[in-house]
């Protein structure tokens, strides 16, 4: 997600005066660490929600040859120390008034080592990383995937299981774990003898990050390798109907299942506490509970408080992703789009299954901006909705967002990125505004499916993250969708969804009416229905664009 260090709204209103004023509340500082693809975040907040104090690092992403993204994991663990430590100094608290620590990580990365003794095999490769896409695509091209989702889709039309439609559109994506960790099984030569003596296992960033905190960083190897279930969901390796790691997957690609961390739900009573030989003397003595683990998008969820089914959040930031709550049922999807688990929290709920959520992505969204920014299109991102707002329209340029190709409902994962339709009267202008106005088609591209998979007609989206401070980006989404398109006041949706998560519990709330008089709108975008004929047309012709892009690599 988009680094920010701007101070996160305070939103609680007062309570009504009573005859007999109450006890004082025990006061309760949550730390709040959130590791995403471009910062690694750290917010100290009190039982009302106000910020404390903070700390803000970049992450440093290296790319060693064309299509790696990774992590060196040491320096990514500096990082936190750091910042955790920074961000309790910044609230003028020392580590043993924390009252809990709550973590949100980015999913899909991983990394694979000798935890005894430390030993790498590799970086952490990233979810953006496209080392496996030629085995990506011999497998969907092949037979076995055919036969695979035949057999599966007869197996859909004599049990009407949703898991078995589900099969029938099952292929690899370079997003999942799937195809990147079987690349690295195929050509590490250090790993693959590390799996055959048995010293090798997987770290998803969260377990990666649950084990230095609760060994001391590697003090007491002894600890437990486990994994939220909303980090594992979104692997290629878990199966969501069932609530497990797919024993079909493991048979089919040859992988023992036992590498895997064992995964937990999200109210899970033994995530332990902090050791304090991870953060050296100043902690001594300290023993303070890890009281949630939790993914970036599903604490997006809780920040946005889509709680009830049919509620829907996007998030734009690195890139942008659409989930919509759907309950207590894992829908099955077909138009490219996942069936995950939104959360689950057995000790806080009679129902020992998930709520899940259905998740469209465009992986390239503030990645765009970023781009263009460093093209020399503008020099900050807060200056493009002005400049968009500069022109009436794109002077018939178009943009194609596709660094990591084309999501769904296209899937098109070779598709490449570029203008269309630039002319000697092109100016930045046109530009900018060309690359604002394709993320939010692609933006459209989504809210469409999910309508379609669904068959529900959304009314509102919450938008968090980054880009959502962009007016112009918001105003364009609601023209273009009919919808109308709620901005918080606190963007900061990952923070605190791990909070809300952490306090719920830690016993400092109680459920999800206690959370609701911290979201504030800030602003609510409605549709205007005099410019949608003009706007729907200006998509229509991008989605015509979209074939002069396609199969490129």
């Amino acid at each position: 997600m988009e680094c920010s260090q701007r101070n996160m709204s305070t939103p609680i209103s007062d309570e009504a005066p009573v005859p007999t004023p109450p006890a004082p509340a025990t006061v309760a500082y949550i730390a709040a660490l959130d590791v995403g693809t471009t910062c690694v975040r750290c917010f100290v907040l009190d039982e009302k929600c106000l910020v404390k104090g903070s700390a803000v690092d970049e992450v440093e992403l290296l790319n060693p040859q064309p299509g790696f993204f990774e992590i060196e994991p040491e320096c990514l663990w500096r990082k936190i120390v750091n910042v955790i430590t920074l961000a309790i100094r910044d609230a003028k608290l020392t580590p043993a008034q924390i009252t809990c620590l709550t973590i949100s990580t980015q999913r899909c990365t991983f990394l694979t080592w000798n935890h005894e003794t430390g030993e790498y095999y590799h970086n952490f490769i990233t979810w953006k990383d496209l080392r496996a896409h030629e085995l990506v695509d011999q497998w969907n091209s092949s037979w076995t995937k055919r036969s695979m989702n035949s057999v599966s889709f007869a197996l859909y039309l004599v049990t009407r299981q949703p898991r078995f439609l589900a099969g029938s559109v099952l292929k690899l994506m370079n997003g999942q774990v799937t195809p990147r960790l079987l690349y690295e099984i195929n050509n590490n030569q250090r790993l693959k003898q590390a799996l055959h003596e048995n010293k090798a296992r997987v770290e998803l960033l969260d377990s990666w990050i649950l084990h230095k905190l609760r060994s001391g960083n590697g003090k007491n190897t002894n600890v437990e390798h486990i994994t939220d279930v909303t980090s594992s969901t979104a692997t290629g390796l878990y199966d969501p109907f069932t609530l497990s790691w797919s024993p079909f997957i493991s048979w089919l690609f040859g992988f023992d299942t036992k590498i895997l961390p064992r995964v937990v739900d999200n109210g899970y009573k033994d995530f332990g506490h902090v050791h304090p030989a991870a953060f050296g003397p100043g902690w001594a003595n300290t023993s303070i509970p890890i009281a949630a683990s939790l993914s970036d998008q599903a604490a997006s969820m809780w920040g946005s408080q889509c709680f009830k089914k049919n509620d829907v959040k996007v998030t734009m930031g690195t890139g942008a992703f659409l989930n919509l709550n759907t309950g207590s049922k894992c829908r099955a999807a077909t138009s490219g789009m996942y069936p995950l688990v939104a959360w689950q929290m057995k000790n806080n709920s009679k129902s020992q299954g998930g709520v899940y959520c259905i998740e469209g992505a465009a992986h390239d969204f503030g990645t765009v901006v970023t781009w263009a920014q460093s093209c020399e299109l503008f020099k900050k991102p807060d200056e493009t909705a002005l400049i968009a707002k500069s022109v009436p329209d794109t002077n018939g340029v178009f943009f194609m967002p596709a660094f990591s190709g084309l999501g769904p409902p296209v899937n098109d994962y070779r598709s490449a990125s570029g203008f269309i339709g630039l002319t000697p009267s092109t100016t930045k202008a046109h530009m900018v505004r060309a690359l604002l106005e394709s993320i939010v088609f692609r933006l459209v591209q989504l809210i469409d499916a999910t309508e379609k998979e669904t068959s529900q007609k959304l009314k509102v989206i919450r938008v968090n993250g980054g880009v959502s401070r962009n007016d112009f980006v918001c105003q364009f989404l609601a023209d273009l969708s009919g919808l109308k398109v709620e901005r918080d006041e606190n963007t900061e949706s990952s923070i605190m969804g791990a909070t809300f998560m952490a306090g719920i519990n830690h016993g400092i709330w109680k459920n999800f009416e206690d959370l609701k008089c911290f979201r504030k709108v800030e602003r609510v975008f409605e549709p205007r229905l005099n410019v949608y004929e003009k706007v729907i047309e200006r998509m229509d012709k991008w989605c015509g664009a979209i074939d002069r892009f396609s199969e490129w690599y």
